[in-house]
Protein backbone atom coordinates (compact mmCIF):
# COMPACT_ATOMS: atom_id res chain seq x y z
CA UNK A 1 0.00 0.00 0.00
CA UNK A 2 1.47 3.28 -1.32
CA UNK A 3 0.63 5.09 2.18
CA UNK A 4 2.03 2.65 4.88
CA UNK A 5 5.62 4.04 3.04
CA UNK A 6 6.40 6.74 5.96
CA UNK A 7 8.53 9.11 3.21
CA UNK A 8 5.55 9.21 1.36
CA UNK A 9 3.55 10.82 3.79
CA UNK A 10 6.37 12.76 4.63
CA UNK A 11 6.90 14.20 1.64
CA UNK A 12 3.37 15.44 1.15
CA UNK A 13 4.19 18.76 3.84
CA UNK A 14 7.56 19.46 1.42
CA UNK A 15 5.10 19.38 -1.88
CA UNK A 16 3.26 22.26 0.05
CA UNK A 17 5.87 23.64 0.92
CA UNK A 18 7.52 24.28 -2.84
CA UNK A 19 3.78 24.89 -4.41
CA UNK A 20 3.35 27.48 -1.83
CA UNK A 21 6.67 28.99 -2.66
CA UNK A 22 7.39 28.03 -5.93
CA UNK A 23 10.52 27.37 -5.05
CA UNK A 24 12.88 24.51 -4.10
CA UNK A 25 14.89 26.89 -2.33
CA UNK A 26 12.56 29.00 -0.48
CA UNK A 27 10.68 25.38 0.52
CA UNK A 28 13.89 24.23 2.23
CA UNK A 29 14.18 27.43 3.72
CA UNK A 30 10.62 27.14 5.59
CA UNK A 31 11.13 23.36 6.13
CA UNK A 32 14.60 23.50 7.62
CA UNK A 33 15.64 21.59 5.05
CA UNK A 34 18.70 21.64 2.14
CA UNK A 35 17.78 22.31 -1.67
CA UNK A 36 19.00 18.38 -2.29
CA UNK A 37 16.63 17.61 0.51
CA UNK A 38 13.66 18.88 -1.12
CA UNK A 39 14.86 17.09 -4.25
CA UNK A 40 15.22 14.22 -2.65
CA UNK A 41 11.65 14.21 -1.26
CA UNK A 42 9.42 15.20 -4.46
CA UNK A 43 11.40 12.83 -6.65
CA UNK A 44 10.32 10.22 -3.77
CA UNK A 45 6.60 11.24 -4.79
CA UNK A 46 7.19 11.24 -8.16
CA UNK A 47 8.96 7.52 -8.31
CA UNK A 48 6.01 6.31 -5.81
CA UNK A 49 2.97 8.77 -7.99
CA UNK A 50 4.70 7.24 -10.97
CA UNK A 51 4.18 10.87 -12.35
CA UNK A 52 6.15 13.82 -12.95
CA UNK A 53 4.69 16.78 -10.28
CA UNK A 54 6.91 19.70 -11.23
CA UNK A 55 8.13 21.67 -14.71
CA UNK A 56 11.90 23.03 -13.51
CA UNK A 57 13.99 25.55 -14.73
CA UNK A 58 16.65 27.48 -13.49
CA UNK A 59 14.48 30.44 -13.30
CA UNK A 60 10.97 28.43 -12.23
CA UNK A 61 9.18 25.81 -10.85
CA UNK A 62 5.35 25.17 -11.54
CA UNK A 63 2.96 22.15 -11.56
CA UNK A 64 2.89 19.46 -14.49
CA UNK A 65 -1.23 19.08 -15.12
CA UNK A 66 -0.61 15.85 -13.74
CA UNK A 67 0.87 17.31 -10.28
CA UNK A 68 -2.00 19.79 -10.49
CA UNK A 69 -4.63 17.06 -10.34
CA UNK A 70 -3.04 14.84 -7.58
CA UNK A 71 -2.54 18.31 -5.53
CA UNK A 72 -5.85 19.51 -5.47
CA UNK A 73 -6.98 16.36 -4.49
CA UNK A 74 -4.24 15.41 -1.51
CA UNK A 75 -3.56 19.08 -0.30
CA UNK A 76 -6.87 20.01 1.22
CA UNK A 77 -6.65 16.73 2.92
CA UNK A 78 -2.80 17.62 4.37
CA UNK A 79 -4.76 20.47 5.49
CA UNK A 80 -7.64 18.53 7.44
CA UNK A 81 -4.88 16.77 9.30
CA UNK A 82 -3.10 19.80 10.41
CA UNK A 83 -6.39 20.99 11.36
CA UNK A 84 -6.90 17.72 13.25
CA UNK A 85 -3.51 17.92 15.10
CA UNK A 86 -4.07 22.02 15.84
CA UNK A 87 -7.50 20.54 17.50
CA UNK A 88 -5.97 18.44 19.79
CA UNK A 89 -3.03 20.22 20.81
CA UNK A 90 -5.41 22.82 21.78
CA UNK A 91 -7.27 20.25 23.85
CA UNK A 92 -3.29 19.17 25.45
CA UNK A 93 -3.27 22.68 26.42
CA UNK A 94 0.97 22.43 25.36
CA UNK A 95 1.99 25.29 22.82
CA UNK A 96 4.42 23.34 20.84
CA UNK A 97 5.49 23.06 16.78
CA UNK A 98 7.19 25.57 14.83
CA UNK A 99 5.86 29.65 14.78
CA UNK A 100 7.21 31.81 11.92
CA UNK A 101 6.23 35.91 12.68
CA UNK A 102 6.92 38.75 10.03
CA UNK A 103 7.86 41.66 11.60
CA UNK A 104 8.00 45.40 11.28
CA UNK A 105 11.90 46.36 12.54
CA UNK A 106 10.59 49.07 14.64
CA UNK A 107 8.39 47.19 16.61
CA UNK A 108 10.92 44.30 16.51
CA UNK A 109 13.64 46.21 18.28
CA UNK A 110 11.78 49.04 20.65
CA UNK A 111 9.48 46.14 21.98
CA UNK A 112 9.55 42.53 21.33
CA UNK A 113 12.94 41.66 20.94
CA UNK A 114 13.36 42.98 24.85
CA UNK A 115 10.07 40.60 26.07
CA UNK A 116 10.38 37.31 23.47
CA UNK A 117 12.59 35.89 25.56
CA UNK A 118 9.96 35.56 28.30
CA UNK A 119 7.59 34.44 26.00
CA UNK A 120 9.94 31.23 24.91
CA UNK A 121 10.83 30.60 28.39
CA UNK A 122 6.66 30.22 29.32
CA UNK A 123 6.57 28.17 26.36
CA UNK A 124 9.62 25.43 26.69
CA UNK A 125 8.45 23.33 23.29
CA UNK A 126 7.31 26.03 21.21
CA UNK A 127 9.97 26.65 18.38
CA UNK A 128 9.76 30.23 16.82
CA UNK A 129 11.27 32.22 14.25
CA UNK A 130 11.28 35.82 13.55
CA UNK A 131 11.45 37.35 10.26
CA UNK A 132 12.57 41.08 10.80
CA UNK A 133 11.75 42.91 7.52
CA UNK A 134 10.02 46.00 6.25
CA UNK A 135 7.33 44.52 3.74
CA UNK A 136 4.92 42.08 4.66
CA UNK A 137 4.94 40.04 1.38
CA UNK A 138 2.89 36.87 0.56
CA UNK A 139 2.56 35.17 3.76
CA UNK A 140 0.70 32.03 2.47
CA UNK A 141 3.39 31.54 0.08
CA UNK A 142 6.28 32.57 2.19
CA UNK A 143 5.22 30.32 5.12
CA UNK A 144 4.13 33.12 7.87
CA UNK A 145 1.43 32.09 10.53
CA UNK A 146 1.53 36.03 11.45
CA UNK A 147 2.87 39.12 10.77
CA UNK A 148 3.05 42.41 12.47
CA UNK A 149 2.99 45.62 10.29
CA UNK A 150 3.18 49.39 11.08
CA UNK A 151 0.08 51.20 8.64
CA UNK A 152 -3.06 51.01 6.92
CA UNK A 153 -3.28 47.46 6.01
CA UNK A 154 -4.38 46.86 2.22
CA UNK A 155 -7.27 45.17 1.46
CA UNK A 156 -6.96 41.14 1.25
CA UNK A 157 -8.13 37.97 2.36
CA UNK A 158 -6.04 38.20 5.95
CA UNK A 159 -7.34 38.29 9.11
CA UNK A 160 -6.22 41.40 10.42
CA UNK A 161 -6.40 43.17 14.10
CA UNK A 162 -5.37 46.86 15.08
CA UNK A 163 -3.09 46.55 18.29
CA UNK A 164 -1.75 49.58 19.17
CA UNK A 165 -2.13 53.39 17.77
CA UNK A 166 1.28 54.74 18.63
CA UNK A 167 1.60 58.52 18.97
CA UNK A 168 4.49 60.34 16.85
CA UNK A 169 6.65 62.20 19.23
CA UNK A 170 9.22 64.56 18.10
CA UNK A 171 12.45 64.80 20.61
CA UNK A 172 15.32 65.79 20.79
CA UNK A 173 18.36 65.27 23.21
CA UNK A 174 19.56 68.10 26.19
CA UNK A 175 23.24 68.54 23.83
CA UNK A 176 21.62 68.92 21.01
CA UNK A 177 19.35 71.89 22.37
CA UNK A 178 22.35 73.29 24.02
CA UNK A 179 23.85 73.76 20.70
CA UNK A 180 20.75 74.74 18.96
CA UNK A 181 18.08 76.04 21.00
CA UNK A 182 14.66 75.05 21.60
CA UNK A 183 12.47 75.54 19.07
CA UNK A 184 8.95 77.33 19.75
CA UNK A 185 7.20 75.73 17.21
CA UNK A 186 7.33 73.08 14.43
CA UNK A 187 7.49 75.50 11.95
CA UNK A 188 11.15 76.57 13.54
CA UNK A 189 12.35 73.35 12.15
CA UNK A 190 12.59 74.84 8.66
CA UNK A 191 15.45 76.72 9.56
CA UNK A 192 18.64 76.07 8.66
CA UNK A 193 19.55 76.37 12.36
CA UNK A 194 18.20 73.04 12.90
CA UNK A 195 19.01 69.44 11.48
CA UNK A 196 16.48 66.34 11.48
CA UNK A 197 17.28 63.22 11.49
CA UNK A 198 14.79 61.34 8.80
CA UNK A 199 13.58 58.07 8.33
CA UNK A 200 13.18 56.36 4.82
CA UNK A 201 9.90 54.99 3.82
CA UNK A 202 10.47 51.22 2.80
CA UNK A 203 6.98 51.45 -0.10
CA UNK A 204 8.05 55.16 -1.58
CA UNK A 205 12.03 55.20 -0.98
CA UNK A 206 11.68 58.42 0.36
CA UNK A 207 11.73 60.05 3.97
CA UNK A 208 8.73 60.69 5.43
CA UNK A 209 7.82 63.47 5.26
CA UNK A 210 7.16 65.32 8.92
CA UNK A 211 3.24 65.56 10.30
CA UNK A 212 2.14 67.50 13.33
CA UNK A 213 -1.14 66.58 14.85
CA UNK A 214 -3.34 69.09 17.48
CA UNK A 215 -6.56 67.52 18.06
CA UNK A 216 -7.70 67.96 14.01
CA UNK A 217 -5.55 70.33 13.22
CA UNK A 218 -2.49 69.32 10.80
CA UNK A 219 0.41 70.99 10.03
CA UNK A 220 3.48 69.59 7.30
CA UNK A 221 7.00 70.94 8.01
CA UNK A 222 9.39 70.49 5.29
CA UNK A 223 12.23 69.99 7.43
CA UNK A 224 15.62 69.93 7.26
CA UNK A 225 18.12 67.28 7.29
CA UNK A 226 21.65 65.39 6.44
CA UNK A 227 21.16 62.13 7.84
CA UNK A 228 18.42 59.28 6.29
CA UNK A 229 18.20 56.34 8.88
CA UNK A 230 16.15 53.37 8.11
CA UNK A 231 16.53 51.70 11.34
CA UNK A 232 14.13 52.83 14.45
CA UNK A 233 16.61 51.81 17.14
CA UNK A 234 19.79 53.64 15.27
CA UNK A 235 17.74 57.20 14.85
CA UNK A 236 16.79 57.04 18.62
CA UNK A 237 20.41 56.40 19.57
CA UNK A 238 21.67 59.36 17.25
CA UNK A 239 19.21 61.90 18.88
CA UNK A 240 19.95 60.74 22.07
CA UNK A 241 23.97 61.20 21.27
CA UNK A 242 22.43 65.05 19.80
CA UNK A 243 22.32 64.41 16.44
CA UNK A 244 19.48 66.29 15.46
CA UNK A 245 15.75 65.98 16.21
CA UNK A 246 13.85 63.11 15.42
CA UNK A 247 10.09 61.28 14.96
CA UNK A 248 9.97 58.96 16.71
CA UNK A 249 6.94 56.13 17.95
CA UNK A 250 6.19 56.06 21.30
CA UNK A 251 7.29 52.86 22.50
CA UNK A 252 9.24 52.04 25.39
CA UNK A 253 10.06 55.85 25.86
CA UNK A 254 8.47 56.80 28.89
CA UNK A 255 12.11 55.38 30.80
CA UNK A 256 13.91 57.75 28.41
CA UNK A 257 11.92 60.76 28.78
CA UNK A 258 11.82 60.31 32.19
CA UNK A 259 15.43 60.13 32.61
CA UNK A 260 15.77 63.28 30.80
CA UNK A 261 17.66 61.94 27.71
CA UNK A 262 15.26 63.12 25.11
CA UNK A 263 12.66 66.09 25.40
CA UNK A 264 9.61 65.92 23.80
CA UNK A 265 9.55 69.19 21.83
CA UNK A 266 6.02 69.81 21.06
CA UNK A 267 3.67 67.91 23.61
CA UNK A 268 0.91 70.33 22.24
CA UNK A 269 1.08 69.03 18.64
CA UNK A 270 2.04 65.09 19.81
CA UNK A 271 -1.46 64.30 18.51
CA UNK A 272 -0.54 62.14 15.04
CA UNK A 273 -1.30 58.35 15.56
CA UNK A 274 0.40 55.61 13.60
CA UNK A 275 -1.60 51.93 13.66
CA UNK A 276 0.16 48.58 13.97
CA UNK A 277 -1.40 45.46 12.86
CA UNK A 278 -1.17 42.31 13.28
CA UNK A 279 -1.97 39.41 10.58
CA UNK A 280 -3.04 35.86 10.14
CA UNK A 281 -4.38 33.64 7.43
CA UNK A 282 -8.45 33.26 7.56
CA UNK A 283 -8.01 29.86 8.96
CA UNK A 284 -11.85 28.34 10.64
CA UNK A 285 -9.51 27.37 13.57
CA UNK A 286 -7.11 29.25 15.48
CA UNK A 287 -4.04 27.21 16.44
CA UNK A 288 -3.12 27.27 20.14
CA UNK A 289 0.85 28.20 19.36
CA UNK A 290 -0.42 31.64 17.26
CA UNK A 291 -3.67 32.16 19.45
CA UNK A 292 -1.13 32.25 23.08
CA UNK A 293 1.47 34.59 21.04
CA UNK A 294 -1.23 37.31 20.00
CA UNK A 295 -2.39 36.76 23.85
CA UNK A 296 1.15 37.76 24.38
CA UNK A 297 1.02 40.28 22.03
CA UNK A 298 -2.03 41.76 23.18
CA UNK A 299 -1.24 41.77 26.87
CA UNK A 300 2.42 43.17 26.74
CA UNK A 301 1.29 46.21 24.79
CA UNK A 302 -1.10 46.69 27.74
CA UNK A 303 1.64 47.18 30.61
CA UNK A 304 3.77 48.85 28.30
Amino acid sequence: MMTSDPRFLSGLPVLAAVVESKSFVHAGEALGLTQSGVSRAIQRLEDRLGIRLFERTSKMVRLTEDGKRFCEEALPLLAQLEEVAEGVQNVSGTVRGQLRVNVDPTFSRLFLAPRVGDFLETHPALQMELVIRDRLGDMVAEGFDAAIRFGEPEPSALVVRRLLQARVLTCASPSYLKRRGKPATPQELQTKNHQCLLFRDSATGRPFPWEFHHGRQRATVRVNGQLVLNDALTQLDACIAGCGVAQVFDLDLDHILKSGKLTNLFPDWSDELFPLYLYHTSRRNVPLKLRTFIEFIIASLKTK
